[in-house]
């Protein structure tokens, strides 16, 4: 059973097998503290690494630090990042995916998840999203690589 807590009070992120949450073409997504995966297998395979050698742990862990940077709170970090995707839905004419990708939060989270040492430097909370935020999401598009 998941317990939710303050992101402040998460340390590392567990991941759990649960495939419902997860469209196909998703890897993985963070759920109040937690890693959600589409396999047992790849829930143990995540678990069994530190976010330092893992990039998908690394990107998810990434969007803790977000919520960190919040106000503490998961209710105003899924608020906003639902904002962003439905502001950003329009450009899906131009990528399937655009409203995913030009979301701040997942494109600071994609730019810094091969970065070994980033959560490090984020300590106290990821705020690269908040450049991003103020664009609009048509110059995000001219900017992402996706």
């Amino acid at each position: 059973m998941m317990r939710f807590r303050r992101p402040s009070r998460v340390e590392e992120m567990k991941a759990v097998a649960d495939g419902f949450w997860l469209g196909k073409n998703y890897e993985a997504l963070t759920f109040f503290g937690y890693i959600v995966v589409h396999s047992k297998e790849e829930a143990e395979r995540i678990n069994a690494t530190s976010s330092k050698n893992d990039s998908t742990k690394r990107h998810e862990m990434i969007h803790l630090r977000q919520a960190q940077s919040l106000h503490n709170s998961w209710f105003l970090f899924y608020v906003r990042y639902i904002w962003y995707y439905v502001r950003a839905i329009p450009q899906n004419k131009y990528n399937r995916n655009a409203a995913y990708y030009l979301n701040p939060f997942e494109m600071e989270a994609y730019e810094h998840m091969y970065e070994q040492d980033y959560l490090e430097k984020c300590k106290n909370g990821a705020n690269g999203w908040r450049a991003y935020a103020k664009m609009k999401p048509r110059e995000r598009r001219k900017l992402s690589k996706r």
